[in-house]
């Protein structure tokens, strides 16, 4: 199993964190790392305290993204993602791209596994109908264009490198640039959107706002924490409330607690 993760060197222990809930369940995972600024202390660690466990770090050049916006909040890796079917070695074809702000409670084989049925990539949707309709008129897309949340994304690597243009990529900031606001999401959703298989987002992206807002929607089939354990596989603490800032509201946080005690 091949699993992605885009970093910089202030990511490691959360990174760590992502690995511990990861290796609970598979075995035998290959992890790659893009980067711009770890060194080999980071690196280091990271070998030496998952042993099991097999590092490809590949180092990605600043000055290649120079002209993509970034902010506070949306840092310059966020953007490798995209283009990870040029950064990663062409013998791979597919890998399991995660944000390392998820905590994984069940095996992630059936994901990885699952037919591409010649999409690009396989993810969830975090938005309503309503708001799909809202981000289609920003963005200059059809309506029924699902809005696709890229903290889990599976890639089919062999695909991505035959219809994956940087240049398109570039075209389509310049063009929007204005109306972007999360960056790299907006991008790949005005792209490649309509190239991408929807899976369910309360078993393979979970946050506690997406359980409140399908609980609001489904009064009669409310899920709770013992539904979350028996069905869901990643826990994705997006957005700005976390469970290591002392400030998180809900109840998903116990899967990141479980963890690090």
């Amino acid at each position: 199993m091949n699993i992605l993760f885009s970093i910089n060197a202030k990511f490691i222990d959360l990174t760590k964190t992502c690995i511990r809930s990861i290796i609970r369940f598979d075995k035998n995972i290959d992890f790659y790392i893009l980067h711009h600024d770890l060194n080999q202390k980071h690196m280091d660690d990271l070998r030496c305290t998952f042993l099991e466990c097999t590092f490809y770090f590949i180092e990605v050049k600043e000055e290649e993204f120079k002209e993509f916006p970034i902010s506070s909040r949306y840092p310059l890796e966020i953007y490798y993602r995209l283009f990870a079917s040029d950064l990663l070695p062409k013998t791979l074809d597919r890998i399991l791209y995660l944000d390392v702000d998820i905590v994984v409670i069940q095996s992630l084989r059936e994901l990885y596994n699952m037919d591409f049925e010649s999409n690009l990539y396989i993810a969830s949707s975090h938005v309503n109908e309503c708001m799909t309709h809202l981000n289609a008129k920003r963005l200059g897309l059809k309506e029924d264009v699902p809005y696709i949340n890229t903290g889990v994304l599976l890639m089919n690597l062999e695909l991505l490198r035959k219809q994956l243009n940087k240049q398109d990529i570039l075209n389509y900031v310049n063009a929007y640039k204005k109306n972007l606001v999360l960056f790299d999401q907006d991008v790949l959703t005005a792209l490649y959107g309509d190239k991408t298989k929807l899976v369910d987002y309360r078993k393979y992206n979970l946050s506690e706002r997406m359980m409140n807002f399908y609980n609001l929607r489904n009064p009669r089939s409310r899920i709770d924490l013992d539904w979350v354990k028996k069905n869901s596989v990643i826990i994705h603490y997006c957005g700005r409330m976390k469970p290591w800032n002392g400030k998180y509201i809900g109840c998903l946080d116990c899967f990141y607690r479980e963890l690090k005690e």
